[in-house]
């Protein structure tokens, strides 16, 4: 239950004065600003709980109703199960921020956290593809499946999720803000400093905490499955099958938005909105993989008397 006076919302304002984060980062903050950034965290875990309502609710009705399908009931629980998982990750990427010296939540925490929704969301996908044709449909069409390009659209889905945590690892630390040039990153090709991370602890942490090695990974995988994107996508559209290739002509068209937005956000020093719609982008791009990956393992029969082959 949020503040529900004034009073309250001094109490809340306190408790959060106590913490690294406002004595270093906001030591500036009325109560109006902690007021805006105490709604966004409370929408935000509500939601949450929304979610995890309407799939106990949904999974609960189908289940007393025998309307789930047979062989499902295991798939549908384990992504309950997954949600509650991935609560509790959340609470446990929130707690890094408040210990120790740390103002914002640990960067590993939150690319875990972001993985997982994911996962989820990629579950989703491909469970919603599957049931939404017959068991006989798919048994069929599966003789028909083009397993070299279900293995190349399998490595872009990986390598897609590669480049999600990395862009996790980059707005964790606000690695975007520091280097808003293209192609070079403020004049060089590889960022001054880049092996520096203050207080120490081994070079390997320069790969997870320093500014500008994340967000040079970032750049260069984004490159490489660009690259590959285009190596799958010149396979896809000789495919036999129409829906297939239209597919994969989707996931191409999507692959060059996002490469744009990349290079909109890092010139505008990761503007609020520009981010926000990168990052929306690379929800669309991964569930259009999922899906051409699944019409290259299931495809759809064409008619040529209808041009749909």
């Amino acid at each position: 239950i949020p503040p529900l006076n004034d009073a309250e919302w001094q109490e809340e304002f306190l408790k959060y004065q106590q913490i690294p984060q406002f004595h270093q980062l906001n030591p500036d903050m009325d109560l109006a600003g902690f007021k805006s950034i105490f709604w966004w965290e409370w929408g935000h875990r509500q939601l949450g709980r929304v979610i995890g309502l309407v799939w106990a609710v949904g999974f609960i009705g189908f289940l007393k109703a025998r309307a789930i399908p047979a062989g499902w009931t295991g798939r549908l629980l384990g992504l309950g199960a997954l949600g509650g998982l991935q609560g509790a990750i959340g609470w446990w990427m929130v707690s890094s921020g408040l210990k120790g010296a740390m103002v914002d939540v640990a960067s590993y925490r939150l690319a875990t956290h972001l993985g997982l929704a994911f996962v989820i969301l990629g579950l989703c996908a491909w469970y919603v593809f599957l049931l939404g044709r017959s068991e006989t449909d798919l048994m069929q069409a599966r003789r028909v499946g083009e397993r070299k390009l279900v293995g190349l659209s399998t490595g872009l889905m990986h390598f897609a999720f590669l480049q999600i945590l990395l862009g996790a690892l980059v707005a964790g630390i606000d690695a975007g803000r520091g280097f808003p040039t293209w192609p070079d990153m403020n004049g060089q090709f590889f960022p001054a400093d880049a092996f520096y991370v203050p207080g120490g602890g081994g070079v390997w942490r320069a790969f997870f905490e320093n500014p500008g090695l994340v967000q040079f990974m970032h750049r260069m995988a984004g490159y490489l499955l660009f690259a590959f994107g285009v190596v799958v996508w010149l396979r896809g559209r000789k495919s036999a099958h129409g829906a297939t290739r239209a597919a994969f002509h989707g996931v191409m068209a999507m692959m060059v938005g996002q490469v744009a937005l990349g290079i909109a956000t890092v010139l505008t020093a990761a503007h609020m909105h520009i981010a926000i719609t990168h990052q929306i982008g690379a929800v669309i791009l991964w569930v259009l993989i999922i899906r051409a990956r699944h019409l290259a393992m299931f495809p759809v029969a064409g008619s040529i008397r209808e041009g749909t082959a």
